[in-house]
């Protein structure tokens, strides 16, 4: 039997420690896993699964001397917030969230960790990604979680773990892993989007610029089934293309976010799109458009079913938006040696 590696563990922005469910499928015995997370719903989500945990609190608060010597691996993910595309304002390392990457930075100085790995988005500026390249003296590598998962979601890793490099493909689409495709009973009535009727799909051939309207707060909502009794299998998206709109398949995700926007793209796809911390990811399927289940989204992200169950729908979307996709983690952690 092959010896379990040993190490001891110091997560910041912990969350619902992804990390640690990543360290387990990596074969690692963990010796100490310190956390330091403020969101007490993550943290009870957390506590839930790993009793042993020891949060710490505040990043601002963690010192040497709270994590002890020996950390084998320093690992966060730092706000990203001002660094997002998705913020027309940010303000970059210099916003009071993202700004956190220098408490990572002060914490890795202090504490001397073996290997340290930091993740962020992959869409932040490059002034910003070139300060954290200077800084922690290690280029990044771009994994996109759509690799090893059913959701889209590129993110930057810098990390001094010798030999990293980018996982295959394992070809896991969303409707691989909905409850539909899996036979699953869940409460359909409760994620199904609902709202005034829309325009019935057209034609393909009488199409022109007639095509489902996205319907204020309430999103897409769309009875496809009479459509389905001309032998259709599919419905059209508003998209700002020259087109006009996208066509989404039975089991394809469609994205709802901004609903009344005239210049969004992208809106369908064979796998999700990057979790939010509110779920506005939804599937087609069976004729209906309904949001993912917590369950759904757990999935995307690589985490065993029911991992958030202790908490609200409400605070399992945003602390699942919030995590690591564990399989990009236990993928980058294999390679210490």
């Amino acid at each position: 039997m092959t010896k379990k590696k040993t190490i001891k563990v110091l997560s910041l922005f912990d969350g619902i420690s992804c990390a640690r469910v990543a360290l387990e499928r990596a074969g690692f015995k963990v010796e100490k896993y310190f956390a330091s997370e403020i969101d007490q719903h993550a943290v009870a989500m957390s506590q839930g699964n790993w009793s042993d945990i020891v949060h710490l609190g505040d990043v601002k608060n963690v010192t040497k001397k709270l994590a002890g010597g020996g950390i084998g691996l320093l690992i966060g993910g730092s706000p990203c917030q001002d660094l997002s595309i998705a913020n027309t304002k940010r303000k970059g390392l210099a916003g009071s969230r993202s700004g956190l990457f220098y408490e990572y930075l002060r914490i890795l100085k202090e504490v001397k960790p073996k290997y340290f790995v930091l993740e962020n988005v992959a869409s932040m500026p490059k002034e910003a990604r070139d300060i954290i390249t200077k800084e922690l003296g290690v280029e990044p590598i771009m994994i996109d979680a759509g690799l090893v998962s059913a959701q889209v979601r590129k993110r930057l890793f810098w990390t001094n773990i010798p030999g990293v490099t980018v996982p295959k493909d394992r070809g896991i689409m969303l409707n691989d892993i909905i409850h539909e495709t899996r036979g699953e009973d869940f409460d359909l009535a409760k994620y199904v989007v609902t709202g005034k009727h829309l325009e019935w799909i057209k034609k393909p051939e009488r199409l022109k610029k007639k095509y489902c309207q996205i319907n204020g707060s309430k999103a897409i909502t769309m009875v496809a089934r009479q459509y389905a009794n001309w032998g259709g299998t599919y419905i059209y998206v508003p998209e700002a293309t020259k087109k006009g709109y996208a066509i989404a398949e039975d089991g394809d995700a469609i994205d709802i976010s901004f609903p009344n926007s005239k210049t969004r793209r992208g809106r369908v796809g064979k796998k999700a799109k990057n979790l939010m911390t509110s779920n506005n990811i939804c599937v087609y399927k069976n004729g209906y458009i309904r949001k993912l289940t917590p369950i759904e989204c757990e999935r995307l992200q690589s985490l065993p079913d029911r991992y958030t169950e202790s908490a609200s729908d409400t605070q399992r979307y945003k602390a699942i938006g919030n995590g690591f996709n564990a399989e990009v983690i236990r993928h980058i952690i294999s390679h210490i040696k």
